[in-house]
C-alpha cells in the first residue's frame, strides 16, 4: 500500500502555495455558462445585459411576468392588481392527478397563484397597465382567473383611461376547466370592445409560444399587434393543419416574421428596444386621438 502512495505522489502538488485541499475549491456558480438553442455558449451576464437575448443571433430566450415587469416599469415599481385571485374546480377534474393537487404544484413551483399577472404603473412617465402571461403556470393556460383578471384590469384602464398592454405567453385555453376556460375567449373579447368604445389604446405583444384560445382571442385584438422576433403564434398545431388542408405547409409558416409578412401583425419588436418602441407608440396615441388619463 505505501508503495501505491509512493507511486501516485507525483498527482499530488506538494509545492507550498500550489496544494489545495478539494474542500476549499471552489465550485463554480450554476448557470454562469449557458448554452442556448442555437447552439451560442454564452456567459449568464452577457444574457441578462441583453435581457436573455442572444446578441449574436437575435434569438429571444424566455422569461417570465417579473421580468417583463422589471423591464417595462419605471424602476420596476407598480401596483398589481388581485394578486390573491386563484382557481376553484368548477369540474372535480382528474387526469393523472386531481386538478386541485395541479394548482397547488405549479403555486408552489412559481410563487404565482396563476397564469397572468395585472398591474399598473408607468412607462418612462406614462401611465400603462399590463397583464404579463406566465409560461411557466401550467403552460400559461387560460382558465377562469386568466380571464377574470384581465377583464378586471380593462375595467380600471376604462376608469383611468390608461392604456392597456397583455403580454401573451400562453399554450392555449386550460382543458381541466372546460367550458369555463372557452368562456374567457368571449369574455375577454366583449371587454376588450368596451375598452374601444371609450377610445383608450390597447397593445398586443405576442411572445413565444402563442398559440390556442388565446391566440384566437384578446392576443390578436389589439389596436396594434407586435410580436417578439420568431415567437410561435397559431391556433392548432401544423399536423393537425396538414392533415387538415391536405397539403405541405410553408416553412416557418406559424412564425412572427411570416404572420408579419401576410398582415396578421403590425411589427416585430425587439425585447431590448421594446420599452423606447412602446414609449413611442404610447405618446403617438396620445398625440392621434387625444385620450386623457386621469390619476391612478
Amino acid at each position: 500500500m505505501s508503495l501505491i502512495n509512493d507511486n501516485l505522489s507525483w498527482f499530488k502538488r506538494k509545492k507550498k502555495g500550489i496544494l489545495t485541499p478539494s474542500s476549499a475549491k471552489k465550485e463554480l456558480p450554476d448557470g454562469l455558462w449557458v448554452k442556448t438553442p442555437n447552439g451560442k455558449i454564452l456567459h449568464s451576464k452577457v444574457l441578462q445585459e441583453n435581457l436573455q437575448v442572444v446578441p449574436d443571433d437575435g434569438y429571444h430566450l424566455g422569461i417570465h411576468s417579473k421580468d417583463y415587469f422589471a423591464i417595462l416599469f419605471d424602476d420596476n415599481e407598480f401596483t398589481e392588481m388581485n394578486e390573491k385571485l386563484q382557481s376553484a374546480d368548477p369540474l372535480n377534474f382528474v387526469d393523472n392527478r386531481p386538478y386541485k393537487e395541479r394548482l397547488k404544484q405549479a403555486q408552489e413551483a412559481t410563487d404565482l397563484m396563476d397564469a397572468v399577472r395585472t398591474a399598473y404603473g408607468t412607462i418612462n412617465g406614462l401611465p400603462l397597465a399590463i397583464a404579463c402571461m406566465d409560461f411557466s403556470f401550467i403552460g400559461g393556460s387560460m382558465g377562469s382567473v386568466v380571464g377574470e383578471k384581465i377583464a378586471r384590469l380593462i375595467n380600471h384602464s376604462i376608469a383611468c383611461k390608461t392604456p392597456l398592454l397583455i403580454i401573451s405567453k400562453s399554450g392555449g385555453a386550460r382543458m381541466m376547466e372546460g367550458s369555463f376556460s372557452l368562456m374567457q375567449m368571449a369574455k375577454t373579447s366583449a371587454k376588450l370592445r368596451q375598452l374601444a368604445d371609450a377610445k383608450v389604446p390597447y397593445i398586443s405583444l405576442l411572445t413565444d409560444p402563442t398559440t390556442g384560445g388565446v391566440t384566437a382571442s384578446y392576443a390578436m385584438l389589439g389596436d396594434i399587434n407586435m410580436a417578439e422576433p420568431g415567437a410561435l403564434i397559431c391556433f392548432a398545431g401544423p399536423r393537425v393543419i396538414r392533415e387538415t388542408v391536405g397539403k405541405e405547409l410553408p416553412k416557418g409558416f406559424q412564425r412572427a416574421e411570416f404572420l408579419l409578412e401576410h398582415g396578421f401583425l403590425d411589427m416585430i419588436v425587439d425585447r431590448r428596444k421594446l420599452k423606447e418602441t412602446l414609449t413611442l407608440l404610447l405618446k403617438m396615441l396620445r398625440k392621434e386621438i387625444g385620450f386623457l388619463q386621469k390619476e391612478f
